[in-house]
């Protein structure tokens, strides 16, 4: 069976472009899975050989086929290894013009190069269907079958892996910053003047005029899910209020709700309510209403009167 469509680097240029179209203005559509497999595990492959190896008789379809998957699956590695070095990294969107740009660039060499063959480059090509043996004897037919089956179970197997995706690990990631937002400076020492704080030291040496000391709290969420968050603070077992940079104070704050992959990060204060020495400072975070503490991070204070 004999048909015409257009040649083939021209449709997998197409395709290509149809794939960042679908990503760069509909972020969630189906199109990007359906063709982000063959974009990634087959296009790459099929256009470098079609440049190397212009002439049709110097393989077959099957032939090219399976080399084109092969040359695909190192192409993208390297291309995955180049950007790793770059400020772009491997992320979506630079894999993605990355790898359209080798396809495209690829794809007019391969039709320079056809150009100059007998026959030349041909916009439309004609196609025959290959005959997969079912003429043949009981054993031709018994390898069709197989072959058969074989596609229908992959395509099974990979329709059923896009409609249930596996869930990755949940977990959220919690964390304290010191003054400097690094891991270091935190406060250590408070200085009382009655009942309230007058003085900060943080690490070793800087010393702040405040009420309150200072950190910096994260949240992200990689719960794979929507997820609401509270947060709350207590010295050795006793609940503190939480103050802002704006002087406004709460008592605990409530309803942090994140996206999927979303991240809150906040300056808050505390401030002791008595003097002593290896004060434990907890703060507690809570998921989704729950009772018990979900995660919790501590510091150690020193608390004196002036």
């Amino acid at each position: 069976m004999k048909f015409r469509l257009l040649n083939g680097l021209m449709i997998i240029d197409l395709l290509t472009l149809v794939l960042i179209l679908s990503i760069v203005l509909i972020p969630y559509s189906v199109i990007r899975i359906i063709l982000g497999l063959p974009f990634l595990l087959f296009f790459p492959g099929y256009v470098l050989v079609a440049a190397l190896f212009v002439r049709r008789e110097e393989m077959d379809g099957i032939e090219r086929i399976a080399l084109s998957a092969g040359m695909s699956v190192a192409v993208t590695a390297l291309i995955g290894f180049g950007l790793n070095y770059t400020s772009w990294g491997i992320r979506l969107l630079p894999v993605l013009y990355s790898v359209a740009a080798f396809i495209v660039i690829m794809s007019v060499v391969a039709m320079v190069r056809q150009t100059r063959q007998n026959p030349p480059f041909h916009w439309i090509t004609e196609y025959t269907l290959p005959n997969i043996g079912w003429e043949g004897n009981r054993f031709n037919k018994t390898l069709t079958i197989i072959l058969v089956a074989s596609i229908l179970i992959t395509a099974g197997v990979l329709i059923y892996t896009v409609a249930h995706p596996r869930v990755g690990e949940r977990f959220t990631e919690f964390y304290i910053l010191g003054l400097s937002g690094k891991a270091s400076n935190y406060p250590t020492e408070f200085t009382m003047n009655g009942s309230r704080a007058n003085s900060v030291r943080y690490g070793e040496n800087q010393i702040v005029l405040s009420e309150y000391g200072k950190v910096k709290l994260g949240i992200v969420n990689d719960e794979q899910q929507n997820t609401t968050y509270s947060l709350k603070i207590q010295i050795d077992g006793q609940p503190v209020k939480i103050y802002f940079s704006d002087g406004t104070y709460v008592e605990d704050v409530d309803s942090i709700s994140l996206q999927k992959g979303d991240k809150w990060e906040e300056e808050i204060g505390f401030a002791p309510i008595h003097p002593g020495a290896n004060q434990k400072v907890e703060f507690l975070l809570f998921k989704d209403g729950d009772s018990e503490v979900y995660q919790s991070l501590h510091l150690w204070i020193n608390v004196t009167r002036e």
